[in-house]
């Protein structure tokens, strides 16, 4: 029910694409520079472009600006995430190595003052 709802979405949404496309189709001319601007530079660049294709890439660009903007601002969390997997790697790894010894038949308390006194 629900993968018929989300394709159900996705055909009004390519409908409504198609439509906005075809009502303007009517070509347009984008830009770079303000022509007072233009004149004073020297250089102008100027390209002719359908309407829809303005419209339509005004909203991917938003898009990749702001998945970009999410992307390098989540940069913290995901660096902070990584230290704690590998410190999480760390720890799991002492305690394997821990349960080894014990694992040895001595006593957890008498490797512990083992270990201690051999380092003292």
């Amino acid at each position: 029910m629900i993968r018929a709802v989300k394709y159900l979405f996705l055909i009004i949404v390519a409908l409504a694409l198609v439509i906005i496309a075809l009502a303007n189709r009517d070509p347009v001319v984008i830009e770079v520079l303000p022509a007072d601007l233009a004149a004073w530079v020297g250089w102008s660049f100027q390209l002719r472009l359908p309407l829809f294709l303005v419209i339509l890439g005004g909203i991917v660009l938003g898009l990749l600006i702001g998945f970009v903007w999410e992307w390098l601002r989540e940069h913290r969390h995901r660096a902070e995430a990584a230290r704690e997997r590998r410190q999480r790697t760390k720890l799991e790894r002492e305690v394997q190595t821990l349960k080894g010894r014990s694992e040895d038949g001595q006593d957890d308390v008498l490797a512990l003052i083992d270990r201690g006194g051999r380092a003292g």
